[in-house]
């Protein structure tokens, strides 16, 4: 597997990570209140999916503290461990939750991330949500402060809008810093950071978007459009969030077949065409985080950073789903 070209800088600052990284959620293990949201997986499949992954040419993970309050950290953590990757070898991104809580916890919970986390270290600590009982200033001063200590070594957000995020450099440029990420929802069916100001403040500051539900909770892939029975299998706060109704299916079918054309012209999935275009039609500014239930999920997610779209087919897509702008 050559990893050639399948690596960019995190925003400006010199953390190289692929294009394609893997979102852990799905590690929760049923442990917390979002835990239950994807199917449970055991250890063994989890060692599976994360080597498949590392296999793939993939090196970063990105998960959370509410991702089963650190059952998604630990687990990761204890997989790679058990692989023999060395941390130097890794990007290792997590988030700080928000809700009900000051910015002081911000540095109050670090020692437990990196404990959970350990031996890899936090290369990028991102502001889960905008929405504590502190305000933005005083979010990146704590990030900051654990700059200032190396307990850190990027700070980003998500969830930010273009404000919140111009906001955030701004703090964080006072102390001679840098934010390089802002992790938003972003795909071809969800498209309003085109529209809202997001994407476009992101490129003139140099911040990398990371897009979380790239593939649209699997709708993309086509799998619920040809077979809708399937939906009666997901969470029912995956069908609530995941827009898994009858009028979506239908808004989205032309797109689906666009999609399915293109994978037969390419001998590719649905999936790797709507996530190549993410990550080529912007140039650098887009990376994407899907995640994997399974190894074969896993390494298809992988193999889209080995072959680009064509302008004219980038354009094509473009044009076939303005309307979720």
């Amino acid at each position: 597997m050559t990893t050639k070209n399948i690596f960019r800088n995190l925003g400006k600052s010199e953390l190289r990570v692929s294009m394609v990284g893997l979102g852990c959620w799905q590690f929760s293990q049923g442990k917390g209140i979002i835990g239950n949201y994807w199917k449970f997986l055991d250890d063994q499949q989890i060692k599976n999916i994360i080597k498949t992954s590392l296999d793939e040419g993939i090196n970063w993970f990105d998960t959370a503290e509410v991702y089963g309050w650190g059952a998604s950290e630990h687990a990761i953590a204890k997989e790679l461990q058990e692989l023999h990757q060395l941390p130097q070898n890794i990007v290792m991104a997590t988030k700080w939750w928000p809700l009900f809580r000051t910015a002081r916890s911000i540095s109050r919970s670090i020692d437990r991330r990196l404990s959970t986390l350990h031996p890899y270290s936090i290369d990028l600590y991102q502001i889960h949500q905008p929405f504590s009982f502190s305000a933005i200033p005083a979010q990146m001063r704590e990030l900051a402060n654990l700059l200032d200590q190396r307990k850190i070594r990027y700070a980003g957000v998500s969830n930010f809008s273009a404000r919140r995020m111009t906001r955030a450099q701004e703090e964080l440029q006072k102390r001679g810093y840098l934010l390089v990420s802002n992790q938003v929802k972003y795909n071809l069916l969800d498209r309003k950071i085109e529209s809202n100001g997001i994407l476009e403040t992101a490129k003139q500051l140099g911040i990398t978007i990371i897009a979380y539900s790239p593939l649209a909770q699997g709708i993309l892939s086509g799998k619920f459009h040809h077979n809708p029975k399937l939906i009666q299998d997901v969470s029912l706060f995956r069908k609530y969030a995941g827009h898994l109704g009858k009028r979506f299916l239908k808004k989205s079918q032309s797109v689906i077949e666009i999609l399915e054309n293109l994978s037969r012209k390419y001998g590719v999935t649905s999936s790797q065409i709507a996530l190549n275009w993410l990550i080529h039609f912007h140039e650098n500014t887009v990376v994407v985080i899907p995640g994997a239930s399974t190894p074969e999920q896993a390494r298809e997610n992988a193999q889209t950073m080995y072959f680009t779209l064509a302008r004219e087919d980038l354009d094509l897509i473009d044009q076939a789903t303005k309307q979720f702008i």
